[in-house]
C-alpha cells in the first residue's frame, strides 16, 4: 500500500513590513492595542506587481529544492489561497505550473480560507494513497493585502502576505506516512468571516462597484469564540482517535491569527509553551499560508527534525476547520 510522506518545507514572505506603528498613522489604532488583542507586532505586504502566484513560486522551489525529488517528478500542483491573482480564472495553481516549468502538470485551487493548507495537505494524501498521483506540491500563498480595507481597524491590523509549500510523496515506509488528517466545515457561520462583494451573490449595479468593494469583513468576538471551541475539540478528537497523547507532539503548529486564540488553545490541551510554534508576532494571519510558513520557521531554526511528529490546527471562513498528525519525513 503506498502512504503519504511529508517530504519538505519552504517558504517566502515580502520584503516591505508593516509594523503596528505604521498602522496607527493609517487608522485609530496603536501597538500597545494591537499587540493586547492580537500579539500580533509586524506583517510583511507584497508589492503592486508582486502576485499571489510570485510568491507561491518561490516558496514551491525551495520545497522543491530541499525535497530530494526532482522538479519533473511532480505530477500534481494544489494551491490553497482566497486572494488568486485573478477572480475565477485561470487559477493560481496553474500560473504556478507554467513558471516552475511544469506546464503539463494537473493543478487547481481550493478556497477553505485559513484551513486551506490542512485541505490541501489532505488532497495529496488522498490522491497518493489511491495511487493516482505520485508527488504532490501543495502550497498556501496569500496576498491578503489586496482584499483588506485599510480604512477599518478591526481587520487591517491582522493580515499580512507571504507563501509556503511542502512536498507530498508516495511511501511504502508506514513510519513515514502522515497518520491522520480531519477536515469540516460549517456554513451556517458563513457570515462572521467572509469577502461579501464580487461574486454571484453580490447585488451590486455594476462589476466595478464588485470589484471596489471585495474586501474581507470579519465579526470578530463571535469568531473568536467558535474557533477556540471548534479548534481545541478538533485536536481532542484526533488525538483521541489515533490513541496519541498531547506529551508525543513535538511540535503544536496551530494556524497564526491571533495569539489569545493559539494561548487558549494550548491552555486547555495542556500542552508546554515549548511545543507551540508561534510566528503570529512577525507574520500576522496569512490565512493558507500560515501553516506551512511557520513550519517553515521552525526547520530554518533547526528546530524541526526527521521523525518528529506535528500536529496542525486551523479555522478559517466557511467556517473551515481542520487537523493533521504529521511526522516529518525528509529523505536528505
Amino acid at each position: 500500500m503506498a502512504y503519504a510522506a511529508f517530504r519538505s518545507i519552504g517558504a517566502y514572505v515580502p520584503k516591505k513590513i508593516l509594523t503596528n506603528e505604521d498602522l496607527s498613522k493609517m487608522v485609530d489604532t496603536s501597538d500597545e492595542w494591537i499587540t493586547k488583542r492580537t500579539g500580533i507586532k509586524e506583517r510583511h505586504i507584497a508589492d503592486d506587481n508582486e502576485f499571489t502566484s510570485d510568491m507561491g513560486v518561490k516558496a514551491a522551489e525551495q520545497a522543491i529544492e530541499r525535497s530530494g525529488i526532482a522538479k519533473e517528478d511532480i505530477d500534481m500542483i494544489v494551491c490553497a489561497t482566497i486572494s488568486p491573482d485573478y477572480f475565477c480564472m485561470p487559477s493560481t495553481a496553474t500560473i504556478i505550473s507554467q513558471k516552475l516549468g511544469l506546464p503539463n502538470v494537473q493543478a487547481f485551487d481550493i478556497s477553505a480560507a485559513c484551513t486551506g493548507f490542512v485541505y490541501v495537505l489532505s488532497i495529496a494524501k488522498a490522491f497518493i494513497e489511491s495511487g493516482m498521483k505520485k508527488n504532490v506540491l501543495i502550497i498556501g500563498a496569500e496576498k491578503l493585502s489586496a482584499i483588506t480595507d485599510f480604512t477599518d481597524r478591526g481587520t487591517c491590523i491582522l493580515f499580512g502576505d507571504g507563501a509556503g509549500a511542502a512536498v507530498i510523496s508516495a511511501t511504502d515506509n508506514k513510519e513515514e506516512a502522515i497518520i491522520d488528517i480531519h477536515t469540516g466545515s460549517d456554513g451556517s457561520y458563513a457570515d462572521l468571516l467572509m469577502t461579501p462583494n464580487g461574486g454571484s451573490g453580490s447585488a451590486h449595479d455594476s462589476l466595478e462597484q464588485e470589484v471596489a468593494g471585495c474586501y474581507m469583513q470579519m465579526k470578530g468576538n463571535e469568531t473568536y469564540k467558535i474557533a477556540v471551541r471548534t479548534l481545541t475539540k478538533d485536536v481532542i478528537d484526533i488525538l483521541k482517535e489515533n490513541d496519541i497523547h498531547s506529551d508525543e507532539i513535538k511540535h503544536f503548529v496551530p494556524h497564526q491569527a491571533n495569539y489569545r486564540i493559539i494561548k487558549a488553545v494550548g491552555d486547555a490541551l495542556k500542552l508546554k509553551d515549548e511545543q507551540v510554534v508561534l510566528t503570529v508576532a512577525k507574520y500576522g494571519n496569512t490565512s493558507g499560508a500560515s501553516i506551512p510558513m511557520a513550519i517553515n520557521d521552525i526547520y530554518e531554526s533547526k528546530r524541526l527534525q526527521k521523525g518528529e511528529l506535528m500536529l496542525l490546527d486551523a479555522f478559517g471562513g466557511g467556517l473551515t476547520w481542520g487537523s493533521a498528525l504529521v511526522p516529518f519525513s525528509p529523505l536528505k
